[in-house]
C-alpha cells in the first residue's frame, strides 16, 4: 500500500506501508509478537557471547569446547526464532514466510541458517578443522549480523509509520 510521506529533509516521498491497518491489528494481539520480542534480544545476547569465546579461541588458541557449545547454542536459539518467526508472520500476514513485507528478510534469513547449519555439519562429520570451523562461525555470525540489521530497520520503518499514522 502506497502512502506519501515527508522525509527529515521535508521532501515528500513516495512510500510503503508496513502492515495495513489489519496486519498491525492481528501483530499486536497475537502472543507472537511478545515471543519474537524476547527471542530476538535474547539470540542477540547469544551472539555476543558465542563471538566473544569464538575470537578468544582463536585468538590464545583456549576454549575450544565451550566456544563449540556456544555456536550450537546460538544455532538453537536462531532456529528456534525463525519457527516462531514464521508462525508470526502466518498470524499477521497470512502466510508462514515470505510476507511481502518481510520477503528479503526472510530470503536472507535462509542464508544465514544454511551458513549455521553448515557449521553443525561440518562440525559433527569433522570436515572442517578448529580452527576452520571458528572461522565458519564468523562468517556465519556475519551474515546474522546483516540480518538482524534488516530486522531492526523494518522496526524502525514499523514506529515511523506508527507514529504517522497518529
Amino acid at each position: 500500500m502506497a502512502i506519501a510521506d515527508t522525509n527529515t529533509a521535508g521532501v515528500q516521498t513516495l512510500g510503503r506501508r508496513l502492515y495495513s491497518d489489519a496486519e498491525r491489528a492481528r501483530r499486536d494481539a497475537t502472543k507472537w509478537t511478545l515471543v519474537q520480542g524476547i527471542l530476538a534480544p535474547l539470540q542477540f545476547l547469544v551472539f555476543l557471547a558465542s563471538l566473544v569465546l569464538v575470537l578468544r579461541y582463536l585468538i590464545t588458541g583456549a576454549g575450544y569446547d565451550v566456544a563449540t557449545v556456544s555456536i550450537v547454542i546460538k544455532t538453537g536459539v536462531l532456529l528456534l526464532i525463525m519457527v516462531t518467526g514464521a508462525i508470526w508472520e502466518k498470524v499477521v500476514f497470512g502466510q508462514y514466510l515470505f510476507a511481502p513485507a518481510f520477503f528479503w528478510e526472510d530470503v536472507f534469513s535462509f542464508a544465514v541458517i544454511a551458513l549455521h547449519l553448515l557449521y553443525i555439519f561440518a562440525l559433527y562429520s569433522g570436515a572442517l578443522s578448529a580452527d576452520g570451523l571458528m572461522y565458519l562461525a564468523l562468517a556465519a555470525y556475519a551474515a546474522y549480523v546483516i540480518n538482524a540489521a534488516q530486522f531492526v530497520w523494518k522496526l524502525r520503518l514499523a514506529r515511523l509509520d506508527a507514529e504517522a499514522r497518529t
